[in-house]
């Protein structure tokens, strides 16, 4: 923290990200999101709901998973 005498009441907020920190920041974002959406996938077919996680990784193609058999597996390229 700063000291109060240390602020500068006229600037604005943080400062800004440079290109190289954004791109960092998207990409674990990105990751992220995609675990997360391992996890759903995961559990929708440890319930049996295969169809339903079929669904949902076809809406989110981002992720890169699909079902088959049951199982999520990664998407090839």
């Amino acid at each position: 923290m700063e000291r109060v005498n240390r602020i500068d009441g006229f600037s604005f907020g943080r400062k800004s990200l440079s290109p190289k920190e954004r791109e960092n920041l998207r990409q674990e974002k990105r990751q992220q999101q995609k675990e997360e959406g391992y996890q759903l996938l995961a559990e929708l077919c440890r319930l049996g709901e295969y169809d339903a996680a079929r669904n949902l990784a076809n809406k989110n193609s981002i992720w890169g998973y699909e079902i088959i058999d049951g199982e999520v597996m990664e998407k090839e390229v």
